[in-house]
């Protein structure tokens, strides 16, 4: 018999409105800080969501194991590729000439939803590969650590996934709209300060995830598990 969580659930949706967010508020937007010793530099928007799925999936495969993370894995990804789908679809259907304000509301919508075809799916691409790396390389160290020093691999899954997140997401959504050096810096500050992020909230991570196992009763170890992406076995 399978046992039952009392946040499980909680988490996986707080996972999900994270990603919604993340692809779907300011995608293509790229900010530009005055950061103290780096200067002006250039990031997306994305950033102020996107790496808290990480901590989110770091939390998920550290107390529940790699499995269970690899189904709230895929209920993120169907959840962005359902909401990509549909704004497409709304985005596509005759606005009406009766309605007050469709004349301006339509091209608002097309800008703020409209999101390219290679947004969309380097977005979804890098999602499932980056945090599927992230949730084996977190479960391997914890059995080849013992279950000691979390730190290390909340901050050390983090460097592989969000590295190889952002190595795919910005090649595929930009590469020849922008410039290779503008994709390149922008790819680059992006994967430093998300790990940055990670490394200011690790000990609020290792809390939460003591915290968690005491409550759920449950600290697991992926010894044997079935690495495989493609499955939703728990």
């Amino acid at each position: 018999m399978q046992r039952s969580f009392r946040y499980y659930d909680l988490i996986l949706g707080a996972f999900v409105a994270v990603l919604l967010c993340s692809n779907l508020i300011g995608p293509a937007k790229i900010v530009q800080l005055d950061l103290p010793f780096l200067g002006k530099t250039d990031f997306g928007a994305g950033i102020l969501f996107f790496p808290l799925s990480y901590i989110y999936g770091d939390i998920l495969t550290e107390v529940y194991g790699y499995a269970l993370a690899r189904r709230v894995i895929w209920s993120g990804f169907a959840a962005m590729l359902f909401a990509t789908i549909m704004t497409w679809v709304v985005l596509a259907m005759p606005a009406s000439p009766d309605a007050a304000f469709n004349a301006q509301l339509q091209p608002a919508l097309e800008t703020c939803f409209g999101s390219g075809w290679r947004i969309a799916i380097g977005s979804i691409v890098a999602f499932c590969i980056g945090d599927f790396l992230n949730s084996y390389v977190l479960a391997k160290m914890k059995v080849r650590m013992g279950g000691k020093h979390p730190w290390a691999r909340f901050i050390g899954s983090t460097v592989v996934g969000q590295g190889v997140d952002s190595l795919v997401f910005y090649p595929v959504a930009f590469l020849g709209i922008w410039s290779l050096d503008k994709v390149i810096g922008v790819m680059l500050a992006n994967w430093l300060l998300k790990v940055l992020v990670e490394v200011v909230m690790t000990p609020v991570t290792t809390v939460v995830c003591a915290k968690l196992k005491q409550a759920e009763g449950v600290d697991t170890f992926d010894t044997d598990t079935d690495f495989t992406p493609f499955s939703l076995k728990r």
